[in-house]
């Protein structure tokens, strides 16, 4: 039997202090009861006989004298069966949508374990987004962890739905987890609302943390989101894409409640620990040797200032194979998505493409739009210096095939899916507004086979 607990030494913000505990344990889950109604919280700091307490639901209704707490014994544990695929959850893992609870078949720890790098496969084939800046340029591999970083007012959400919906693997058993971490309410119907519309939530979990939800309850969610994949990807062997936003909320509830706990911080206030911190939620993406299954991870960020120096930005990329960045000048111009192409990358894609995995000719495609792209960056600052006028007649054809490329390459609505053929196609199309001569990218088999000069954009709106 459990002993109970009668009052609380302290409480401040989200923590209470819990004295005279015996046997107590790191990550152990207790019941704090008050007037009857339950909450729960988790023991993060252990003295030598008291114990910190992290509450989920927040502190406001506590009392020093009358509350009671009881040691579960255990870390958090979330229940799982196949049942809970197109199922919606709250940020601790509780169904919010009507539909009952889950018939646990499993239970485990939400903290996960460590994959041992030995038993690691390295990711190979693609996830096709069905988004030709995606798939075109910075392949999403399968096993990869590929972040998209943006700013405030830009549209990730939209970006993220759209993965959603679009996101497949040809004959595969696949599933996607979708993590949403402190967004307003507006945002969370409207995840519902597109992913019921479209009819892909029967194969998405939704886990919601909003925004006026407890802080603490914010840490927990892409815990309980993770395990959940591990589950779909290692127990059921489906290809799960685990897709987190917001991780900058992320970021500050764990900055929140380090300065309640009076820790020394970091760089911009953030504890000293928030690399190791990501780096236990990302480093759960991979795939295991003896294994079928995989799990790949799009953690969205906003970069506060777009800032892509900013800790939370900075410390990500450290750690993840890539980004793909949002632009606010593309933005402006009424592009969608506005993926600014030269900072992004995909540092696994070229295991991922080419003949056997999309077609032979893509890595070749894929060096040489981002080649005539730089120089078209090149040519635009020249001009703003000189006038378009003085350009020479070849830096002409460069300023042109540049606001092709943005129109109908990297512009695309968020009703229109493309699969990898014809990104591809579109890519040599647009290709073929240069002089073969420029194309020192590619090999002059694959020019021959698929290059015709002197294309035109009636083609390019068609996609053919």
């Amino acid at each position: 039997m459990k002993l109970e607990y009668i009052g609380l030494e302290n409480i401040d913000g989200p923590l209470v202090v819990l004295s005279g505990v015996k046997g107590a344990k790191n990550e152990e889950i207790v019941e704090i009861t008050v007037a009857g109604k339950k909450k729960l919280g988790k023991i993060i700091e252990l003295r030598e006989d008291a114990c910190v307490v992290q509450v989920f639901e927040g502190t406001r209704d506590l009392s020093l004298t009358n509350t009671r707490t009881k040691l579960t014994g255990n870390p958090m544990m979330m229940p799982l069966s196949e049942e809970i695929l197109g199922r919606i959850l709250n940020g601790r893992g509780k169904p919010i949508d009507g539909l009952g609870d889950i018939y646990a078949k499993d239970k485990r720890d939400i903290n996960g374990m460590p994959i041992n790098p030995v038993a690691r496969k390295y990711p190979r084939d693609y996830i096709q987004t069905g988004i030709s800046s995606i798939d075109g340029l910075t392949t999403l591999i399968r096993g990869q962890k590929l972040p998209i970083f943006s700013g405030n007012g830009l549209p990730h959400n939209k970006l993220a739905a759209q993965i959603v919906k679009q996101a497949k693997i040809a004959g595969e058993n696949f599933a996607v987890v979708f993590v949403a971490m402190g967004v307003k309410y507006d945002v969370a119907e409207y995840f519902k609302r597109s992913f019921t519309e479209s009819g892909v939530l029967e194969k998405v979990v939704m886990l919601l943390n909003l925004a006026n939800d407890p802080v603490v309850e914010r840490i927990i969610t892409p815990r309980c989101g993770l395990t959940i994949a591990e589950y779909l990807a290692f127990t059921l062997k489906m290809h799960v894409l685990v897709i987190m936003t917001d991780m900058t909320s992320y970021a500050e509830a764990l900055r929140e409640v380090s300065s309640s706990k009076n820790e020394i911080p970091s760089r911009k206030g953030f504890p000293g620990y928030l690399y190791s911190d990501l780096a236990s939620l990302y480093e759960r993406a991979g795939m295991l040797k003896d294994q079928e299954g995989s799990i790949t991870q799009i953690p969205i960020l906003t970069m506060p200032n777009d800032d892509i120096t900013h800790p939370v930005p900075d410390l990500t990329a450290y750690i993840t194979e890539g980004q793909i960045v949002l632009g606010r000048e593309l933005f402006q111009k009424g592009v969608y998505p506005p993926i600014t192409i030269l900072p992004s990358l995909s540092r696994l894609m070229k295991d991922g493409i080419g003949e056997g995995f999309t077609r032979e000719d893509h890595p070749d495609v894929a060096n040489q739009l981002f080649a005539s792209f730089a120089r078209v960056q090149e040519i635009r600052a020249l001009a703003a210096v000189i006038g378009e006028d003085e350009l020479s007649e070849i830096d002409q054809l460069y300023i042109r095939f540049g606001k092709l490329f943005e129109k109908y390459f990297i512009a695309q609505s968020e009703d229109e899916e493309r699969d990898m053929e014809q990104t591809l196609t579109l890519g040599w199309t647009l290709l073929g507004f240069l002089p073969v001569a420029e194309l020192d990218r590619m090999s002059p088999k694959l020019i021959e086979k698929y290059y015709k000069a002197g294309s035109n954009e009636r083609l390019l709106y068609k996609g053919i």
